[in-house]
Order: C-alpha cells, then structure tokens, then sequence
C-alpha cells in the first residue's frame, strides 16, 4: 500500500494566491493569540478568521504546533528587523559605538517588545519544546536569524567569536524570556541578567 505524503507545500512551490492563503493564516494566529492566549487557540477558529478552511490550512502547517511556531518565527524576524535597524538610526553623538553598547541597546528593545505583547513571549516559550518536524524547523529558522542580527550589531567582533558570543546572548534571551513567561523570575530581573550577560561576553571589545 502506498504511503500518503502529509506533508505540507513547500514555500518555493505556492502559488501567489496560496502564499496570501499562508499569511492569512499566520495573521489570524498572532491575532488570537494576542486576544485569547496560546493554550485556549483552536485551528478552527484560526480558519475561520482567516476565511481559509480546515482542510486547506493542513496544505500549509502539518499541525497548530507548526502553524504556531511559523507565526512566532515570522513576528520575532520583523522584530530583528525593527531593531536592527533602530540602533544604526541614531544620529551622531547618541549612536552607540561600542558594541556592548548596541547590543544592550538592541536587547533592551527586544525585551520590551516582548513585554508589550506578553501572549507573543507565552507562545514564544511555548512552542519552543514542540517535537513537530516542521514546527522545529520554523524555530530553527528563528534562531538562524537570531545569530545573524545579533552578529550585525557587533560587526567589529571577528566572526569566528561573534558566531559563539550571539549563540550564548540569544540562549540567554530565551531563557530569561521563559523565566518571565513562567514566573520564576520578574521582568526587571530577567532583563538584568540579560544585560549583565552582554556586558560580560562583550566586555572584551569595549565597555558599555
């Protein structure tokens, strides 16, 4: 008997029309989410806020774990994007030159984002345990962009070192994000040690 591939399309292959169906998806996600929060979130009601049906949004995420961790992954690269950009924007004096400097700067924003939209960091840290294939493969993404904007704020570090120093800031930023999200520790605690991991790590280039 013949195996049926479950599999869902692959980007590369959508058509127009079917990458509009994808982003309706991922929309409708980060809108309930933020309403409702991550645990009472049901592909149903992702499919009918998005007008796409049942059956087809499985064309698209394997399962709500995939559709999730998509959903994240695409709002935390816009995120990088924002802030990325947001230390650079400074004029003159205020630009931070240091790259401890821009790399507090940049975790302090990242921080803050996430305390704006507290149900993003719940689903951030939620799906970070799943064992979906494809859901892992998003988060994969995720942090594959993770490591290149926090090696493009601390472009002076030499590469073979800021590859390891944006490994252990993003493994710090996630940790202290879930420590929030789980109540083990404040925000202003979890943001303190974030940034007294930075000043360590990238103490060696310059103080901040």
């Amino acid at each position: 008997m013949t195996s049926v591939d479950l599999s869902p399309r692959p980007i590369e292959a959508m058509s127009p029309r079917q990458l509009e169906r994808r982003r309706s998806l991922i929309a409708a996600a980060l809108a309930l989410v933020t309403e409702t929060g991550v645990e009472k979130l049901q592909m149903k009601q992702v499919c009918e806020r998005s007008g796409v049906a049942l059956g087809t949004a499985y064309r698209y995420f394997s399962s709500k774990e995939h559709l999730l961790a998509t959903a994240i992954a695409e709002w935390h690269r816009l995120l990088l994007v924002d802030l990325a950009c947001e230390p650079r924007g400074l004029p003159g004096p205020k630009a931070p030159r240091e790259p401890a400097e821009r790399m507090l700067r940049f975790v302090r924003d990242g921080m803050r984002a996430y305390q704006r939209q507290p149900e993003l960091a719940r689903l951030r840290v939620s799906v970070a345990a799943s064992t979906d294939p494809f859901a892992s493969e998003a988060l994969q993404g995720m942090a594959r962009a993770d490591a290149l904007a926090l090696q493009a704020v601390m472009a002076e570090v030499p590469p073979t070192e800021s590859a390891l120093v944006s490994q252990i800031v993003a493994h710090a930023w996630q940790g202290e994000l879930t420590a929030w999200v789980t109540g083990r520790a404040t925000l202003g605690d979890a943001r303190r040690r974030l940034e007294d991991v930075v000043r360590l790590v990238l103490a060696p280039y310059g103080a901040a």
